[in-house]
This record gives structure tokens, sequence and C-alpha cells, in this order.
């Protein structure tokens, strides 16, 4: 038992393995940010969206996106998006930055918000 446990840790930690477990969270994430997120916000430049293009968010200095009329809370938030920023702003990014001009319920539930991120996060890859 525990020498096959050993094996199949072993086989999840392959480069391959992970890989093919992040096209998984991706495609998952692709789903959940159409449900969740795409009222609002695009991954594609040519399509108009009320929020801020979301493609190559990752890295990304917050309230930089060009031609975009941000609120003064998040123009002068003076953070980059990584996964753990943007994970707290789907739970609540009033809570994360008050001031900010996005309205929404919350995504609480780390699953998803981690699925979610691993999509955007290969849009930038």
């Amino acid at each position: 038992m525990i020498r096959l446990s050993l094996a199949l840790v072993a086989c999840l930690a392959t480069p391959a393995i992970a890989d093919e477990y992040d096209a998984i969270k991706a495609q998952a994430g692709e789903r959940l940010f159409d449900k969740e997120c795409h009222r609002c916000h695009s991954v594609e430049a040519d399509r108009a969206s009320y929020g801020p293009l979301l493609n190559g968010v990752l890295n990304r200095a917050a309230g930089t996106f060009a031609d975009y009329p941000y609120s003064d809370a998040l123009r002068g938030a003076g953070f980059v998006w990584t996964s753990g920023a943007l994970k707290a702003w789907m739970e609540d990014n009033d809570g994360f930055l008050p001031g900010t001009k996005m309205r929404h319920v919350g995504i609480d539930d780390p699953t998803v918000q981690d699925f979610i991120v691993t999509y955007l996060a290969s849009l930038t890859e």
C-alpha cells in the first residue's frame, strides 16, 4: 500500500503530469470565467467590455491597463496582480481595496478561484 502511494506521488510530480493537470484546471477555469467574470470582463482585445481586459493581468501593475477609466483607489493601489492578489480580489474586492468601481457577489470557493487564476495564467504564457 505504501509502495503504491509513493508511486502515485512520483507520477504526479512529473512535469508532464503537472502540465496536464494545469491544462485541465485552465479548461475548467475558462468555463468558470465565462460564468463568473465574462459579463464584465474579456480576455479578447477585440471584444468591448465594461471592465478592463484580463488577458495578461498576472504580473501587471494594478490600475494600469491602457485607456481604462480606473477608480482612484485602483489607480493608486501600488501593487501587482499576483495569483494571491487575484484570489483575494475575487473573494471580496471591496474588502481587499475599498473604493473601487467593481461590484460583484464574491467568489469565495478557493478551488474556483484557483481554476480561474490558472486560466488567466495560461493566457499570458
